[in-house]
């Protein structure tokens, strides 16, 4: 860590959302906390997408705070549930949203700042200079290697192919580039991650689920 949360708000807001809502919601100390508990390596780190409910939370938190509210133990992790679980009932939510529209809270423009764990690895990567490395980090460095060099191979495949249908008349297309994703979905919590980002983030959502 080379940046303190001040330079983080002054330099981020035209980079990353992370680092502009820092500064409008004055969260002193949250980049700190965020990049401790993503490189964590004493077993207890904490999983990007962790990380963006925990910022969310205090985004929520503040809001209520501004708004004059004083919010319980617990109670802002429970609004935010009821803000963002799929599984709420649409007449919970609106009774959520309806109550803190009486007090002020403009909950579309809140539901606008939430971050995604993306937005929170662009904060800690690009601005923070934060990385990870874990126990298993050799393993994982090959895992990506290889992957990259099957999806090169696979593309240059594809591309020649397509090359050759074209050259022979079997094939009507201009200039064309060829792009090779593979993507990996767990049955289990139905998230979907390109096979890097699984990679990075080391678990899918069972992993957060067990956290």
């Amino acid at each position: 860590m080379t940046e303190t949360d001040s330079t983080d708000a002054s330099n981020a807001p035209d980079r990353t959302k992370v680092g502009r809502l820092i500064g409008e919601y004055r969260l002193d100390g949250i980049g700190d906390e965020l990049e401790r508990r993503w490189t964590d390596d004493s077993g207890e780190r904490d999983s990007l997408r962790t990380l963006a409910d925990v910022f969310n939370e205090r985004l929520l938190q503040q809001a209520m705070l501004d708004a004059g509210m004083d919010p319980i133990e617990g109670e802002v992790g429970n609004v935010y549930r009821l803000l963002t679980d799929e599984e709420v009932s649409r007449g919970v939510r609106t009774e959520i949203e309806t109550r803190l529209d009486q007090e002020g809270i403009d909950v579309e423009d809140l539901r606008k700042d939430f971050v995604t764990y993306q937005a929170v690895r662009t904060f800690l990567k690009d601005v923070r200079g934060a990385s990870y490395e874990s126990n298993s980090g050799s393993s994982i460095e090959r895992a990506q290697s290889s992957f990259a060099r099957l999806v090169g191979r696979t593309t240059a495949v594809v591309e020649q192919k397509l090359t050759q249908l074209r050259s022979a008349g079997k094939l009507s297309i201009g200039t064309f580039r060829v792009r090779t994703a593979v993507t990996v979905y767990c049955e289990d919590c139905e998230t979907q991650y390109d096979v890097s980002t699984l990679l990075e983030e080391g678990g899918c959502e069972c992993e957060a689920e067990r956290e």
